[in-house]
C-alpha cells in the first residue's frame, strides 16, 4: 500500500476533527426521546434547527480551512465550486434524531471530481466513526473493517430503506425480492449508517430506489475501501440528483443484484 497524498491525507484529519466537533453540537441540540420534534419538509421528510446549525458549522470550518475546495450541503446546496467538493449531511437519519433516538450520524465525503475520494461518518450517540481514504482503507474508531462474507442469502441481513418519493408497489417489489431469497429484513433510518454498516459487515447488503449524494458520499470510500461491491450510483445520475443505490457484501452482490433488479458496476 503506497503512502497517501499528503493534501488528501491533511484534508481526512482536517475533516474528521471538524464532524467530530459537529457532531457534539448535534449531541447538545438533540431533543429528548418522544414525538418529532422537526418541521416537514414533505411528507415523513425532517429538518430539525439542528441541521442548519451543523451544516454552518462545518461549512465555515472547511471554507476556513479549505478556502478553493468546492461546498455542497443538503440544506444549502452548492455553495462553492472546486475540483476537490466536501459533500455534507448535517444530520442523516433526521427522523431518529427529531425523537432523541441515536441510529443518526454526521457525514462529511469528499470528491475529486467525480470520484469520491474520502470520507468521515459521526455516530456520537453510538460512540462511533467511520473513516476511509481511497486505497489506504477504511476504519471504525481507528480499526480496520471489511465487508461480510456471507454467502448464503438465508443467513443474509439486508436493509432496504423507505421514501416518500418511491411508489409503495416499487417498494413493496424489492422488499418481496429480498425476503424471497430468504434473507432477514431491516430499515432503520439512516442511510449513512446503513452503507456503513455493510462496509464493517453489519449488514449484508443496502438498497434504497431513490438517494441523494449528501446520503452516500462519505460511505462511497468506506465501501470501497472495505471490499463491498455498488452499483453505479454516481454513473447512474446520483452525482445530480436522487438515484438508486445497492451496496452488499462481494460473497452475495450478484445473488442480490439478481433478485432486486439493480445491476452492479
Amino acid at each position: 500500500m503506497t503512502s497517501p497524498s499528503p493534501a488528501l491525507a491533511y484534508r481526512l484529519e482536517a475533516a474528521r476533527a471538524v464532524v467530530h466537533d459537529a457532531a457534539r453540537l448535534a449531541m447538545s441540540m438533540r431533543p429528548p426521546p418522544g414525538g418529532p420534534q422537526a418541521a416537514l419538509k414533505s411528507a415523513q421528510d425532517w429538518l430539525t434547527e439542528t441541521d442548519g446549525a451543523v451544516e454552518a458549522f462545518i461549512a465555515q470550518r472547511m471554507q476556513a480551512l479549505f478556502p478553493d475546495d468546492g461546498f455542497m450541503g443538503e440544506e444549502g446546496g452548492t455553495t462553492r465550486s472546486g475540483s476537490l467538493r466536501w459533500v455534507v449531511d448535517p444530520i442523516d437519519g433526521t427522523s431518529n434524531y427529531a425523537r432523541g433516538r441515536c441510529r443518526w450520524c454526521v457525514s462529511l465525503g469528499l470528491m475529486d471530481g467525480d470520484e469520491p475520494v474520502a470520507g468521515v461518518i459521526d455516530a456520537p450517540a453510538l460512540g462511533e466513526v467511520y473513516t476511509a481514504l481511497r486505497g489506504h482503507g477504511a476504519f471504525l474508531n481507528g480499526r480496520p473493517i471489511q465487508a461480510s462474507s456471507v454467502a448464503d442469502p438465508t443467513r443474509a441481513m439486508i436493509e432496504m430503506g423507505w421514501s416518500g418519493r418511491v411508489p409503495k408497489p416499487v417498494f413493496m417489489d424489492k422488499m418481496d425480492a429480498i425476503m424471497e431469497l430468504g434473507a432477514m429484513p431491516r430499515s432503520g433510518g439512516c442511510g449513512a449508517l446503513a452503507l456503513a454498516d455493510v462496509a464493517s459487515g453489519r449488514l449484508d447488503g443496502y438498497i434504497e430506489i431513490v438517494i441523494n449524494l449528501w446520503d452516500v458520499a462519505a460511505a462511497l470510500p468506506l465501501l470501497m475501501e472495505a471490499g463491498a461491491r455498488v452499483s453505479p450510483f454516481l454513473r447512474d445520475g446520483g452525482l445530480t440528483g436522487g438515484a438508486t443505490i445497492l451496496a452488499a457484501n462481494p460473497h452475495i452482490a450478484d445473488q442480490l443484484a439478481q433478485a432486486v433488479a439493480i445491476p452492479l458496476e
